[in-house]
């Protein structure tokens, strides 16, 4: 499934006064699917056909990203995500789901999963599985092209970002190189409706996560549902490392290291992440 057709197949969803694209489809019990930076819910395309056989899957891109609006003013941060996405589960009537993330999305399901750990969720999760994300900042190593855009520098580098600076950042995170066809894909979700210019004020969710560390670390630790984690070893901003902080603040819960995979195992080898995806859920 391309961009276009995942384009058309989905919908639309209102929060904040602002449009929201959503796309739900398959049987059986809700899983929501939450993306990364600076990508969108197409990254979910290649798992999306044999997940839907056996499970009720829900997504959006979250604003800023992808298909959805990008308004240059919006307060842009990991809590406001997941209030997007509480609100979308809300108008859904979900009462109970399971959870896959990545990267950004991790920590957006680390914030749900704290408001569950409080008693302040509308709505029950179930499991959740991280894949990699720089979820212990102390493990998370960002790139050149990230720590640029966290910088004063920021808004000049994201005038001057294009597809070849795009791919290229890309191409240093994942160990089995993308299509140039598949990344022309991700970079024309990305850079519509001006998105490049509010990429500054999205990574800024780096700072974000040292200054939460302790109630999203905290979340982990108090989960009183299944948790897993599959990482793509060969990812330079957070993957073995973030495995092995993992087992040492988590020994009890599930993770799973991927050979020879880098930051994106969901468009890298989407078999490999299926086989203990569907064994764990």
């Amino acid at each position: 499934m391309d961009a276009k057709q995942w384009h058309e197949s989905g919908g639309r969803f209102e929060f904040d006064g602002h449009n929201i694209f959503t796309r739900s489809d398959g049987v059986g019990l809700p899983l929501l699917l939450i993306h990364g930076f600076p990508t969108s819910s197409y990254d979910w395309a290649l798992l999306w056909p044999e997940l839907s056989a056996n499970h009720q899957l829900h997504t959006i891109d979250m604003l800023g990203f992808g298909l959805s609006d990008k308004p240059q003013d919006y307060a842009y941060s990991l809590k406001a995500s997941a209030d997007q996405w509480q609100a979308y589960v809300q108008s859904q009537g979900l009462q109970e789901v399971s959870i896959l993330a990545h990267d950004y999305g991790d920590t957006v399901a680390q914030e749900l999963l704290a408001r569950q750990n409080e008693g302040a969720l509308p709505f029950k999760i179930n499991k959740i599985c991280l894949l990699n994300g720089g979820i212990f900042p102390e493990a998370t190593f960002p790139i050149l092209m990230q720590k640029l855009l966290l910088s004063k520098m920021g808004p000049l580098v994201a005038r001057l970002s294009n597809f070849r600076r795009f791919s290229s950042s890309m191409r240093k995170i994942c160990s089995r190189p993308l299509s140039n066809e598949v990344l022309e894909e991700h970079w024309q979700l990305l850079s519509r409706a001006d998105g490049r210019f509010v990429l500054p004020k999205i990574i800024q969710y780096i700072r974000e996560r040292k200054h939460n560390r302790e109630r999203w670390t905290n979340a982990l630790q108090q989960a009183n549902i299944p948790l897993q984690l599959i990482t793509g070893n060969k990812d330079p901003i957070s993957g073995r490392t973030i495995a092995v902080r993992w087992q040492q603040l988590l020994p009890n819960q599930k993770s799973i290291e991927l050979n020879n995979v880098g930051h994106y195992p969901q468009w890298e080898d989407p078999q490999q992440v299926l086989r203990p995806l569907k064994h764990f859920l």
